[in-house]
């Protein structure tokens, strides 16, 4: 291929037209000399300056010699390959520091003065640490945050609108009512502590140069939880080069970890096409996990987020998302983490947790025989034992979706129906599916989700799960029952009542007596 720079298939009149034109820089100097800029012998000046430290540079390099000792080595230390075994390590917190942290979160200096609506979140907040109850999501977060700021971990935050909150949950940066003074709770976590170490910062609407920003710090320090949020998930599509390129193949490429957090807020509430899908699919479409493997599962074994290119979740529980936020930083391998943020969610009355499912208490709600940490999957919250005969139908999902399933199942006294969550979809946790499977072995197998049949989860979850109850002798691919809206080009309808109606067919199938057709 010949450069477009290359003079050889040019027409001669334009090479000479090219040729004799003034080089951009002496426009630049003529232009500076005439409006009193600069003089003819400043400029001189300036470039033997440059030309003396490109020569002395220049001379230099042929006797370098490249030292080790550069900054992959002084902060990665110890962080492991994909090949090798990284423990799984606990989340939890001790409960005095849980206290501690959530006091100091919640509460501002007596003499400042928040917007009194804001001033009533935060003392709602302070109530959910004193009970231990109610824990909503921006706590959840603020908690994650906190804890990893005690440990010495560096916590950085940015996006459209993330010092509030798109969806005015957050607040977590406070403007006085009469000064105009600036407070951030998650700079006083520790005595003394520095300024640099809590970073949240609003962002233009440059998508894509803000993440490659993010990625790139990321990159540099293994030891800090960095943090993306676009103001509504659809928004990443203007960065789509940076997680093609980079995100989802940068470790392949370059053998370069980044444990960079994206926050893709997803969800159908009848916002229209534009504001409510993250593009779920897209990030799944573009794992490397084979869907016809079933890997080793055993916990002390197990390396399947080592090998996988990157983590998505769609959690459902404040206690859950401040789990998966440490798991970033409590192992020794950093991988990117892709998450459908809620946005209903974000005060709804069910989704709440309590302080016990954030600390490391053995007996707590939380503990379980690993320890407290991420759940992967989250079982059906009624009181099952291992072995339940009379299930006849178990739902998978992810998202809040549940909520709305659940509500229904209660409506209608279901009691002959499972609904399990499937809080990290990739890479796709075989072992927890396969623990439900051998729970309900008379259930139909049913995957329940918002959005249309060619977007969400499905097509990534389809042929893991038949590969997974193949593997029990539980059926095929065709006993997997869809459940969602039609394959549809613009992800979600403009109006609102089709909307509810949707989404209601959606939960009504879901929840119908009579048995669900393929697909």
């Amino acid at each position: 291929m010949i450069s477009s720079e290359d003079g050889g298939c040019q027409m001669i009149q334009s090479e000479e037209v090219i040729r004799n034109h003034p080089q951009a820089l002496d426009l630049y100097e003529k232009q500076l000399i005439e409006m009193g800029q600069l003089s003819k012998e400043e400029i001189d000046a300036l470039h033997k300056k440059v030309n003396s430290i490109l020569n002395e540079e220049f001379i230099n390099s042929k006797e370098y010699v490249p030292n080790r000792r550069d900054w992959l080595a002084a902060y990665w230390t110890g962080f492991k390959s994909p090949e090798q075994l990284s423990r799984i390590r606990n989340t939890g917190v001790k409960p005095e520091i849980l206290k501690n942290v959530g006091k100091t979160i919640t509460s501002v200096p007596e003499t400042f003065k928040p917007h009194r609506a804001v001033k009533r979140i935060y003392d709602q907040r302070a109530q959910m640490i004193e009970t231990g109850e109610g824990v909503d999501w921006a706590v959840g977060e603020a908690l994650a945050f906190a804890t990893l700021l005690v440990e010495g971990n560096h916590v950085r935050l940015s996006g459209q609108d993330v010092e509030r909150g798109t969806f005015s949950h957050r607040h977590s940066v406070l403007h006085d009512q009469e000064t105009g003074e600036r407070y951030c709770p998650l700079d006083h976590v520790i005595i003394n502590q520095p300024e640099e170490m809590f970073t949240v910062s609003n962002s233009s609407l440059s998508e894509f140069g803000v993440l490659g920003f993010e990625l790139g710090y990321s990159m540099e320090n293994p030891n800090s939880l960095v943090l993306w949020e676009a103001q509504f998930g659809d928004f990443a599509n203007g960065a789509q080069v940076i997680f093609d390129q980079f995100i989802s193949s940068g470790e392949s490429k370059w053998l370069r970890q980044s444990g960079i957090v994206v926050l893709l807020p997803h969800g159908y509430d009848g916002q229209g096409p534009e504001h409510s899908s993250a593009r779920l699919e897209r990030y799944l479409q573009m794992s490397d996990d084979n869907p016809f493997v079933i890997p080793e599962m055993d916990p002390t074994l197990r390396t399947q987020i080592q090998q996988c290119n990157w983590q998505i979740v769609n959690v459902t529980t404040p206690a859950n998302y401040f789990h998966v936020l440490r798991r970033q930083i409590n192992r020794d391998f950093r991988k990117p983490l892709i998450v459908m943020s809620p946005k209903n969610l974000l005060r709804h009355k069910d989704c709440k947790s309590n302080l016990s499912e954030f600390d490391d208490m053995q007996g707590h709600p939380g503990f379980d025989k690993q320890g407290t940490r991420f759940k992967r999957l989250i079982k059906d919250q009624n009181d099952h034992s291992d072995l339940e005969e009379g299930i006849k139908r178990l739902i998978l999902c992810s998202g809040k979706i549940y909520y709305e399933l659940d509500e229904e199942r209660q409506r209608l006294q279901r009691k002959d129906v499972a609904i399990c969550r499937v809080e990290q979809l990739c890479p796709f946790p075989y072992d927890l599916v396969q623990r439900e499977l051998k729970r309900y072995p008379n259930a139909e197998i049913v995957w329940c989700q918002e959005e249309g049949m060619n977007m969400g989860a499905y097509s990534y979850i389809a042929p893991r799960l038949t590969t997974t109850m193949t593997a029990l002798g539980r059926g095929k691919y065709e006993d997997i029952k869809y459940v969602g809206r039609a394959p549809s080009a613009a992800t979600a309808t403009g109006f609102s009542q089709v909307h509810v109606k949707e989404q209601r067919e959606v939960v009504e199938t879901a929840l119908q007596s009579a048995p669900i057709n393929f697909p």
